[in-house]
């Protein structure tokens, strides 16, 4: 499983104009699965995830995680993340999960979040969706069971 993780002070997902998830401060959390991926590696994701320090503290530096913020997650299914442009112009998707292997991942990733007590919205899987969201520092990471 690949994430690109994205610390906001606001994330909405729209589908057609209307506004299907929305967070006022967290993570905004792209989600792409691959062929071998497994509920371990969803496991791992929120373990860590829900416990990565990038949250400034009183004093300025990243101490605070997700959980110690309170903070919500807007997480959106994403299966470019596993894109192959080395070879032509056009990306291959060859990597990416099928999409009901992937849906079936991502809604076990999205549910062991809520299990951590952590508030998740997310956008439609397979929808054509709309993001907006202001991202915080900026703080951007990729984090990637595979690496």
């Amino acid at each position: 499983m690949k994430l690109v993780v994205q610390r906001t002070k606001y994330a909405a997902v729209r589908i057609d104009g209307d506004v299907v998830g929305e967070i006022d401060f967290g993570l905004m959390v792209l989600v792409g699965v691959t062929h071998q991926d497994t509920i371990e590696d969803a496991k791992y994701l929120v373990r860590k995830l829900s416990n990565l320090r990038i949250f400034e503290d009183d004093a300025g530096k990243m101490n605070l995680s997700l959980r110690e913020v309170k903070g919500s997650v807007l997480s959106v299914s994403q299966f470019t993340l596993y894109g192959d442009t080395r070879k032509g112009r056009r990306p291959s998707f060859v990597n990416a999960a099928r999409p009901e292997e992937a849906k079936a991942l991502y809604d076990q990733f999205n549910h062991l979040l809520e299990e951590e007590d952590i508030h998740v919205e997310t956008g439609e899987f397979g929808a054509d969706m709309d993001i907006e969201f202001t991202n915080s520092g900026p703080v951007t990471l990729i984090m990637d069971t595979d690496e």
